[in-house]
């Protein structure tokens, strides 16, 4: 890192009237805490991830009760809403993976330096996943937009200390590999924390048969 980069991360910006009268806080000093608001972040998905987990684990008994006592009705009705809990727990999971890259990848700014082009993908992942939440927690989709609004005027002042400017194809192609991962291994994730549903239609026939003895 050049002489006057490691003095703005180290120290921030201390020349000249304005800076005196409201200092400039060092880079590194903003970053590390865009990684505790984005980790903050994590732990409150993964406390929504918790309790759909319960909710989830009751639907389930419920189903698998409805199932053994041939209450197919039942059964299917309670399916449908398992199943649109699954799919907020998938996104959800989604949106918390994508967040640790994130927070992984704003670490290694701390050791390399590489201001803008680590947070150029980084700020489209959040915009991704701000996206995805907005509607669904909006106190979670507020806060994404003001770290995603930190990261950006850090990309404009490492950017005026380095003269390095983002380059969008790139970044947008990183993001895409970042949302990539994350989708994978919740997928993965998904089928080890919920388990697969018994069979309705077998269930239903069961029933059917136990309606309709042959003669």
């Amino acid at each position: 890192m050049s002489s006057k980069f490691t003095k703005r991360w180290e120290e921030g910006e201390l020349r000249g009237l304005k800076a005196a009268l409201r200092p400039s806080e060092p880079l590194k000093n903003k970053i590390e805490l865009a990684i505790k608001r984005v980790e903050a972040q994590i732990q409150y998905l993964d406390g929504v991830l918790n309790r759909l987990s319960e909710r989830d684990k009751y639907l389930f008994s419920k189903i698998v009760e409805a199932y053994s006592r041939h209450q197919m009705q039942r059964a299917r009705v309670l399916a449908n809403e398992l199943a649109e809990l699954r799919k907020m727990a998938n996104f959800m999971m989604n949106a918390e993976l994508a967040l640790e890259r994130v927070a992984l990848r704003l670490r290694t700014v701390t050791q390399l330096g590489n201001v803008v082009a680590t947070l150029a993908p980084a700020t489209q992942v959040l915009q991704s996943v701000r996206a995805g939440v907005g509607g669904l927690l909006p106190n979670a989709e507020k806060e994404l937009g003001q770290i995603g609004a930190m990261l950006n005027d850090l990309i404009v002042e490492a950017g005026q200390v380095t003269g390095v400017t983002p380059d969008f194809e790139v970044a947008n192609d990183d993001a895409q590999k970042i949302l990539s991962e994350a989708a994978l291994l919740a997928e993965q994730r998904m089928k080890e924390r919920f388990p697969e549903l018994p069979s309705l239609k077998a269930g239903e026939e069961s029933s059917e048969d136990s309606r309709f003895p042959e003669e």
